[in-house]
């Protein structure tokens, strides 16, 4: 991208009428020097008003940015894009709650990152809860965390709920 000049007020401003009256080259222009500029609050107005292209930058600034609210707002209005970064940056951040919210509203991409989140922080609760909704790898990741931990009392819940890996599990630390 080149670098735009920088506007006077009064630039802006007449390039913000016409880009309201429709000019294409522009709206063009405007999201160019928002992007540039890193200005959410013009790329939001813009995307706001149902342009594509001003919704693309806006996701990539906020990513850029790790500004979650702005991925959230988007991503709730059905931006698949602005969801997929969310994911990433909440996972990156290792936020729990986020990927939580996403993935009980049957993301699995955010289930995912969700399991692989609560096994490398040995989050046995969180491990547990997906397990119950019948999610299998982090039963597996469950069972696995429980064997290191010698958390019995956990793989004989899974053994006793017809879990076999559980049960060998369990067979094979009580023999011990």
């Amino acid at each position: 991208m080149e670098r735009l000049p920088v506007m006077t007020e009064p630039e802006l401003s007449a390039l913000r009428e016409r880009a309201e009256r429709g000019d294409a080259s522009a709206i063009d222009e405007l999201i160019e020097l928002a992007a540039e500029l890193g200005d959410l609050n013009e790329l939001r107005r813009l995307a706001d008003a149902d342009n594509p292209t001003a919704a693309d930058e806006l996701v990539q600034l906020a990513a850029e940015q790790g500004n979650l609210e702005e991925l959230r707002r988007l991503s709730d209005r059905g931006n698949a894009t602005a969801t997929d970064q969310l994911i990433e940056l909440a996972a990156e951040l290792g936020d729990l709650n986020e990927l939580r919210r996403l993935a009980d509203a049957d993301n699995p991409t955010a289930a995912d990152e969700l399991v692989q989140l609560a096994a490398e922080q040995g989050n046995l609760e969180e491990l547990r809860r997906l397990s119950d909704r019948g999610n299998a790898t982090a039963t597996d990741q469950l069972i696995e965390l429980a064997t290191e931990q010698d958390n019995m009392d956990e793989l004989r819940r899974l053994a006793d709920q017809g879990n076999m890996a559980a049960a060998e599990q369990l067979a094979e630390l009580t023999a011990e």
